[in-house]
């Protein structure tokens, strides 16, 4: 029996089940693999390109802080586009909301790719950055939970672990194809990058929006929201924010306190990585760029296997191996980093990367979406998922960065201290796991 036949709507054959999920699958990755290629995109140019580009080059160290402090600036815009953007979702339709983001998503990366310089025009350069940057945080912070929603409610039966890690896919497809590029232009040194060569990936990116757009606007809406809105015509409506708060606290602690972990842990792994090596260690930016490039071929097997494993375990478990494992890698990965041997930095960031992010990662479309019922669950996972990754995913990284530049050794035990209190948290929280509350599904 489809999914169709539950809800009451008309019966799907096996061909058109087949169909509609091609059109889900392509819609959450291809949306996904945007939002990653901009977000570390603008990581990757933060820490090499933008302190030279956009801020008063004199002072190196600052600028880079300064820069660095832009990037975070999206994360602060992240939790305010979670909370509207899920509260539309629950009103109004996953579909729409997922159109309306991928498109300021994407029309963002190409509008930076167009700043001119600090050289050009002084304070307006990062007076614009930021700005773009802000509209630019509030699509991505509806991005990833409209998309695990989306691909939740469509699942079938048993198979909502493998099919919730669509949008774990497209992540490291998008950190592939960024760090792919950014290789690519660095074949010769950083010169061509801060001559202008920057500028080609972002304003190139406006084409990824016209395919993803043509894609997001084939697909249905979900089956369970089609569902809930049959019931809501015979009952009085509810605020979905208002619902959330009065129903699933217990729901949206476990979203938010999983995503302080998870994304502390994500963002050191492939953000402060970056940083520390290019700025403490000398390292070129061909080498990390291609560290990320391999560790993402990595995941993109990885993260279909950590989807399958979650149907035959459970999310949950997935999930708690995931922190448990970067627990115990916390210090041998700063320790690889330390010794800016090539080899050694393509272990530690293929693992951290390519191993244990998307075994975190992969499970929490199905995990954090069973955590709240349907009339609920667009606002409790973009809100909780997305407060949670303003806090970790903009601060962790600055965080440690500052922690290592206070160092008078440009110590790395204060990292490793953040690396392992978010693991913790990860573990903690995903086993305060609330989703018999909503769901039948063991996954």
């Amino acid at each position: 029996m489809s999914v169709y036949e539950e809800s009451g709507s008309p019966v799907e054959t096996p061909q058109q089940t087949r169909k509609r999920l091609r059109k889900i699958a392509a819609a959450t990755i291809f949306g996904s693999m945007l939002e990653w290629y901009d977000f570390y995109l603008y990581a990757t140019m933060a820490a090499i390109v933008f302190s030279k580009i956009f801020f008063d080059a004199s002072n190196p160290q600052t600028a880079s802080l300064l820069a660095f402090s832009t990037f975070a600036i999206g994360f602060i815009a992240r939790p305010f586009g979670g909370i509207l953007f899920g509260y539309l979702g629950d009103r109004f339709g996953r579909k729409q909301v997922l159109v309306l983001t991928f498109c300021m998503m994407g029309v963002c990366t190409t509008l930076i790719g167009l700043i001119p310089s600090y050289a050009s025009i002084g304070l307006w350069a990062p007076a614009l950055l930021v700005a773009i940057r802000i509209i630019q945080g509030l699509g991505a912070g509806a991005e990833l939970s409209g998309a695990a929603v989306t691909s939740y409610e469509h699942a079938a039966q048993g198979k909502r672990g493998s099919q919730g890690a669509w949008p774990a896919l497209g992540l490291n497809l998008g950190l592939l194809l960024s760090s792919l590029t950014i290789y690519l232009l660095t074949l010769n040194g950083n010169a061509f990058l801060l001559e202008g060569g920057w500028r080609i990936p972002f304003i190139c990116s406006i084409a990824l929006v016209g395919i993803g757009l043509w894609v997001r606007n084939s697909i249905p809406e979900t089956p369970e929201f089609n569902e809930l809105n049959q019931q809501k015509r015979a009952r009085p409506k509810v605020s979905p924010l208002k619902a959330l708060l009065k129903n699933d606290l217990k729901g949206l602690a476990v979203v938010f306190f999983v995503a302080i972990g998870y994304n502390a842990l994500s963002y050191i792994f492939k953000t402060f990585s970056l940083a520390y090596l290019t700025q403490y260690k000398g390292v070129d930016v061909h080498v990390t760029s291609l560290s990320v490039t391999l560790a993402s071929l990595v995941a993109i097997v990885a993260v279909p296997f950590f989807g399958w494993l979650c149907d035959r375990w459970s999310s949950k478990a997935v999930l708690v191996l995931g922190g448990v494992l970067s627990l115990l890698f916390a210090y041998p990965f700063l320790t690889l980093l330390g010794s800016a041997e090539n080899w050694r930095i393509y272990l530690a960031i293929g693992i951290g990367t390519g191993v244990l992010a998307p075994m975190m990662f992969a499970p929490q479309g199905s995990f954090l979406s069973r955590q709240f019922p349907t009339q609920t669950r667009s606002s409790g996972f973009g809100t909780g998922r997305e407060i949670g990754t303003a806090v970790a995913g903009g601060l962790a990284p600055l965080g440690a960065l500052s922690l290592v530049s206070a160092s008078a050794t440009h110590s790395t035990d204060g990292v490793a201290l953040i690396l392992a209190i978010a693991a913790v948290c990860v573990v903690v929280f995903a086993l305060c796991d609330q989703g018999k509350k909503h769901s039948d599904f063991k996954n």
